[in-house]
């Protein structure tokens, strides 16, 4: 049992509750995203006093010890700095009562990165012939930058953000190719329910950004902020875009451009992991 207090906890409502849905995670990312924390946030201990995605959350940080509750609700702090505009107050005060929660005294240089950090990295004179790729794929990735610079130059964001994602899947399958077995063996691969791992051209975006992270070829920024990119090609199909919500602005265009060159970056060796 945490030993989060009143106020404490109105701090993580105000962060992460949306009437009942926590941030924008559907069933399936919620559920993953706790699996990775090894906690089956679908168990029936969450569920006492009722189903919903918050109250679950509620129940969690209830339940659990003050250890594990801080790893998790650190790790969604980090999420929500990567997919939302976070009030820099609300975020301070977070990390102090996570500290609290995990033993630690606050790091400041350690602490999370938001959005408008990250925003402020300059990439520049990104070299495509350092990623190891062969030429035709170099040619179609060199296409879609520059359709990348003009759907950002017309503020189409919805275009971005898929050209962006698509961009950096096919990026991170070639790499993930090109080394199969060690991204098989990440603890982070996707597995089926007999616990083999899935084929490399089923793992999803999500998948392909947790495992390049795991083995050394991504940042953690990248990791962080890829989330942006969470899912993107569900949202080609207009009815899972009503279905979620997703309405798409030019904030998340930029955020989706900066992971994707921050990514080029370190496959090319440009950037340190």
């Amino acid at each position: 049992m945490s030993t989060l207090k009143a106020h404490e906890k109105v701090i993580f409502e105000k962060l992460f509750d949306r009437g009942g849905y926590v941030l924008n995670f559907n069933d399936r990312t919620y559920a993953e995203f706790f699996r990775e924390h090894g906690i089956n946030i679908d168990a029936d201990k969450y569920r006492g006093n009722g189903s919903s995605k918050m109250r679950r959350l509620r129940a969690f940080w209830e339940i659990e010890s003050d250890v594990i509750v801080a790893k998790v609700l650190t790790a969604m702090l980090e999420y929500a700095c990567a997919v939302e505009k976070v009030d820099s107050a609300d975020r301070t005060k977070a990390i102090s009562i996570l500290s609290r929660l995990s033993g630690k005294a606050p790091n400041t240089e350690q602490s999370v990165q938001t959005q408008e950090e990250f925003l402020r990295q300059v990439f520049t004179d990104l070299k495509l012939a350092r990623l190891n790729i062969d030429a035709q794929l170099q040619s179609v990735i060199e296409q879609r930058i520059d359709e990348i610079h003009r759907s950002l130059k017309s503020e189409a964001a919805l275009a971005t953000i898929f050209l962006c994602g698509s961009t950096l899947e096919g990026l991170l399958l070639d790499a993930a190719t090109k080394q199969p077995q060690q991204f098989n063996a990440s603890q982070s691969a996707p597995k089926d329910k007999d616990g083999k791992v899935l084929q490399l051209h089923s793992w999803t975006l999500e998948n392909l950004i947790n495992v390049a992270h795991e083995v050394g070829m991504l940042s953690l920024d990248v990791k962080k902020h890829g989330h942006a990119l969470r899912d993107f090609r569900n949202y080609i199909h207009p009815r899972q875009q009503a279905f979620q919500q997703f309405r798409p602005d030019m904030h998340t265009a930029k955020i989706s451009w900066q992971v994707l060159q921050a990514a080029i970056a370190n496959l090319s060796g440009q950037r340190k992991t």
